[in-house]
């Protein structure tokens, strides 16, 4: 594998996932619906190929002469269950296209939370589509990395804060094993370096283990770049307010999942096989403007 298309990465995940490929020197191609801004975000040895994934021919065109696709993408919290979504519509299209450009494998990134759904009484549309999304993955006929990640430290900077608070809900009841992006940006380019045609499911974590409350608490004490407060709202106030707004609703389900997914530490295999992440929540936190 050395020819690399990337499809989602000039998002928070996508973008340092292209960065550890192309330091450990494969070629890569961002598929990007805007040129021009991408430029600003990614590096520059980065190839930009235009497509839509509701384009069918544009993603053939991207994907010629490819040896493998890496896909970041995920479910806007607009979006409704009968609108587009590029996790089964655009999945579908994408192996279409895959499949008819002779791209030898692809890697998928899921989330670890999925397995929520079916848990106290618990059942979300949208891990039903990421759960068919792995499906898809599954039965393509294409050789297959499935990554299922932790909570990553940047979705604790971009999700939990909100100027100078961090925002909480509900009562996180199970430690997270948190990592970074780049530490799994590293995994995923060790994988493209030893796995030939067999499939393989990753469960990617972190070194640490953090209940929401101790992870913000974490955030908080090493942050220094400004005061930060922490305050915590009831989660059915959210699902109230969930009511009127489909980002409030989004909101209120990720966060239920979040706070009672019993996670339990299963990634001694993947450390094994594609190293050990090194990043630690406070180090992280440190380096945050």
């Amino acid at each position: 594998m050395s020819k690399i298309l990337v499809v989602g990465g000039t998002g928070m995940l996508g973008k340092p996932v292209v960065q550890e490929l192309a330091q450990a020197g494969f070629q890569i191609t961002t598929l990007v619906r805007n040129k021009k801004q991408a430029l600003k975000i990614l590096p520059p040895n980065v190839t930009l190929s235009e497509g839509d994934l509701q384009n069918l021919q544009s993603l053939e065109k991207a994907f010629t002469n490819h040896d493998a696709v890496y896909i970041n993408l995920n479910i806007k919290r607009n979006e409704r269950p009968g609108d587009f979504h590029t996790e089964a519509e655009g999945l579908k299209n994408i192996l279409t296209a895959a499949k008819k450009t002779h791209v030898k494998r692809i890697a998928f990134i899921s989330s670890l939370v999925i397995n929520y759904q079916g848990r106290n009484n618990f059942n979300w549309w949208v891990f039903d589509i990421k759960k068919q999304a792995v499906d898809l993955i599954r039965s393509s006929g294409i050789p297959y990395t499935i990554f299922y990640p932790s909570t990553f430290m940047e979705s604790v900077h971009h999700n939990y804060r909100q100027g100078n608070n961090m925002m909480l809900a509900g009562n996180s009841l199970h430690k997270m094993y948190i990592i970074a992006a780049n530490d799994y940006g590293k995994q995923v380019a060790r994988s493209f370096s030893i796995l030939k045609d067999e499939n393989k499911e990753y469960t990617i974590q972190g070194p640490e283990g953090y209940t929401a409350d101790e992870a913000v608490e974490e955030y908080v004490k090493h942050y220094q770049g400004a005061k930060l407060k922490i305050r915590k709202a009831p989660i059915t106030l959210l699902k109230f307010l969930g009511i009127f707004s489909t980002s409030m609703n989004y909101g209120a389900h990720i966060l239920e999942a979040l706070n009672n997914y019993p996670e339990q530490f299963s990634a001694q295999e993947t450390w094994e096989e594609l190293g050990k992440p090194s990043t630690l929540l406070k180090d992280f936190v440190k380096k945050l403007p």
